[in-house]
């Protein structure tokens, strides 16, 4: 779903450093307080196209709060967000989607009354060009192939037997495919997903996390907040850990598991 990769150098705009590459997402000094409570602090992150970069840390450590800046449902008091060369901060959450940023929230946000079909083709009929709202017949087209193509997605994520079930009477889990399906369908350049495999039996957990691998193979760069640790060393290339707002470790997932930080803030020598 990406263009082949490049190599990212200083072009000008303003937070982005040399001899990072394939740089799509660059954090920037990003502080957040709530009523004098420091949620995000001298935050900076970068995440490589095509990666699957995991954020772990424990209850309170700022990750969905730094998600929420990056999509702009919370403005940063200091730092910018740059994404594919463009800033972040400042631009409204639809504005944000519209240049390729997609996510999955901790709690699922899908059309209830809706079928699970209906809900994939949503977001993909919402961005169609206006001319098709001007020829019932190109619009006829292009709802047709959008159809088509939510149904194979739906597939994927193995709903498929619920084609047609309203999203009310859906498990948490499966509502959790569902909001997936319904970004893939928007071909995101960047997937943000915080919890996706929460509330979901081992076996659901593990069917996520298949599917999340063959979007990797389709080379979607995609950031994870994860409490499973199963999940998380399944799946990330490289790992920011975040403990009181401030990111006290990034690297491999080997190099996380052996950190000492890591293990006294958050893992636990039982964990690692």
């Amino acid at each position: 779903m990406l263009d082949a990769a490049v190599t990212r150098q200083d072009e000008g705009e303003p937070g982005f450093k040399t001899g990072i590459p394939d740089k799509v997402l660059h954090i920037d000094d990003v502080h957040k307080s709530f009523a004098g409570l420091h949620a995000l602090s001298d935050v900076d992150l970068d995440v490589r196209q095509g990666e699957t970069h995991a954020i772990i840390g424990p209850n309170g450590a700022g990750k969905s709060t730094l998600l929420n800046v990056c999509v702009g449902r919370l403005k940063p008091d200091r730092g910018a967000v740059i994404f594919d060369g463009d800033t972040l901060t400042g631009k409204a959450p639809h504005e944000i989607n519209q240049l390729g940023v997609a996510r999955v929230f901790q709690t699922p946000e899908v059309f209830l009354e809706l079928t699970v079909l209906e809900n994939v083709m949503v977001p993909a009929l919402s961005k169609r060009d206006g001319h098709f709202k001007l020829n019932p017949f190109a619009a006829f087209g292009a709802e047709k192939a959008i159809r088509e193509e939510a149904i194979e997605i739906i597939h994927n994520v193995g709903l498929h037997a619920q084609l047609n079930d309203v999203a009310s009477s859906m498990s948490r889990g499966d509502k959790r495919r569902l909001e997936l399906a319904m970004c893939l369908i928007q071909h995101p350049k960047l997937l943000l997903l915080d919890e996706p495999t929460a509330g979901m039996a081992r076996a659901d957990t593990n069917a996520t996390i298949d599917l999340l691998k063959k979007i990797k193979e389709g080379g979607m760069t995609k950031v994870i907040i994860e409490h499973d640790m199963h999940v998380v060393f399944s799946l990330a290339d490289r790992i920011s850990v975040l403990a009181g707002g401030r990111i006290i470790a990034q690297g491999t997932p080997e190099q996380i598991k052996n950190d000492p930080r890591v293990k006294e803030a958050y893992l636990g020598e039982e964990q690692v």
